[in-house]
C-alpha cells in the first residue's frame, strides 16, 4: 500500500471538528525536528542486515527514533509505549505507521534500542548535533550563558531486587526539605534561551562543583542565582586563560537585595530577568514532559533520558519562536 494514500481511518480522522492538544503537539515536532541528521548520527552504531541474514528484520532507526521520542515525551515505559501508539491515532500517524502492512515495534526492541543510545551517550551526541544546527542558522547567539541546577526526585524506597536505594542517588537538603535523586545541571544561551550543556550528578553535589562543564569556551558572560556566588575564585575558573576572563552576573542574596539603593536594585532586577530564560527548559521538560521523577536507576541512564529531553525542549522552543513570529509578522 502506498504509504502516502489515505486510509480510511485517516478520512474519518480528517473530518473531525477538533484536533487534540496531543495531535497538533506531535504535528509540531515531526515538522520541527529534521530526522535525516538525527538518524544520521544513530546510525554508525547500529547493525544493519547482512544480505541474506535470517529472521526478523531490523527496524528502521527513524522508527525506533520516533517510538523512543514518545516514550520520552509522554513518561511511558516500554510496554506502555507499545500499547499507545495501538490506542492513539495521533501516535500511529506520527510513527508513519500502516497496520495493514506493519506493527508497532515491540517493546524488546525499544529497550535495545534504548540501551544502544545509552551505551554510546547518543543523547549528547543528539543535542550536539542539534546545537550545530541551531548555530548555523543562526538561532544561537555566543558569548553568554545562564546555568542553573534543578534536584529531580528518585524513588527511595528499597522495596525491589536489590533491597537497596539507587547508589546513583543521593539525599541533600534544601530550604527546609529532603530531596533524594540527582541534580541536572544546565548551560542555556543567553540570547535565545536554548540549552547547549547538560550535566548529571547526585543530588548532594554542590553547584558549584559543575560551573567549568556547563559554560562554553567562548562565553564572556554567566549569568547565575545567587547559589554561584564565588564562581570567579574557583580554581577550574580562576586558573583556566578562557574562563577567567568572563564577567560573572550573579544575583545578590535576597537580604542584601533589600538593603541596596533603588538603583541597585534596578540592576538586579534586569539580571533576574535574563536569568529566567533558564527556567524555560526546566518548565517543559517538568511539565509537559512530565518528568519529575527517575524512571531509570543510575546516573548514565537519566544522564541520556535527559539530554534527550532538553533536545526536545529545545525544539519545542523553536517551533513556538517560529509560530509567533509567523503570527506577529
Amino acid at each position: 500500500m502506498d504509504s502516502d494514500q489515505p486510509s480510511f481511518t485517516d478520512i474519518e480522522y480528517g473530518n473531525r471538528r477538533r484536533v487534540s492538544r496531543r495531535e497538533r503537539f506531535l504535528e509540531t515536532m515531526d515538522a520541527t525536528i529534521p530526522w535525516p541528521v538525527w538518524v544520521g548520527v544513530i546510525e554508525p552504531h547500529c547493525f544493519q542486515d547482512a544480505p541474506g541474514k535470517r529472521g526478523r528484520k531490523a527496524k528502521p532507526i527513524e522508527t525506533m527514533l520516533r517510538m523512543y521520542l514518545l516514550q520520552v515525551w509522554f513518561s511511558l515505559s516500554d510496554e506502555g509505549v507499545e500499547e499507545a501508539i495501538y490506542d492513539s491515532y495521533a501516535m500511529r500517524r506520527f510513527m508513519g505507521l500502516d497496520f495493514a502492512t506493519e506493527q508497532v515495534p515491540d517493546a524488546t526492541t525499544l529497550l535495545h534500542f534504548r540501551h544502544l543510545l545509552e551505551e554510546h551517550e547518543l543523547g549528547q551526541a543528539l543535542l550536539a548535533a542539534q546545537n550545530e544546527i541551531f548555530e548555523n542558522q543562526g538561532w544561537i547567539m555566543r558569548g553568554g550563558s545562564i546555568v542553573d541546577a534543578t534536584i529531580i526526585a528518585a524513588p527511595s524506597s528499597t522495596k525491589n531486587a536489590t533491597g537497596k536505594r539507587d547508589p546513583g542517588m543521593h539525599q541533600t537538603k534544601k530550604g527546609n526539605q529532603w530531596y533524594f535523586g540527582f541534580k541536572a545541571h544546565i548551560g542555556v544561551d543567553a540570547g535565545t534561551g536554548c540549552v547547549h550543556t547538560v550535566t548529571c550528578t547526585p543530588a548532594n553535589v554542590h553547584d558549584l562543583d559543575q560551573i567549568s562543564d556547563i559554560i562554553r569556551v567562548d562565553d564572556r558572560v554567566v549569568y547565575a542565582d545567587a547559589g554561584y556566588q564565588g564562581a570567579e575564585r574557583r580554581p577550574e575558573i580562576a586558573g583556566d586563560e578562557q574562563h577567567s576572563g568572563i564577567e560573572w552576573r550573579i544575583a545578590a542574596r535576597k537580604g542584601v537585595v533589600k538593603t541596596m539603593p533603588e538603583h541597585d536594585r534596578g540592576i538586579e532586577s534586569r539580571k533576574a530577568g535574563v536569568r529566567a530564560k533558564v527556567e524555560h527548559p526546566f518548565l517543559i521538560v517538568k511539565r509537559d514532559f512530565g518528568f519529575v521523577k527517575t524512571r531509570y536507576r543510575g546516573i548514565a541512564k537519566n544522564r541520556n533520558h535527559l539530554h534527550m529531553l532538553f533536545a526536545s525542549a529545545n525544539w519545542l522552543m523553536r517551533a513556538r519562536a517560529v509560530a509567533l513570529t509567523q503570527a506577529t509578522a
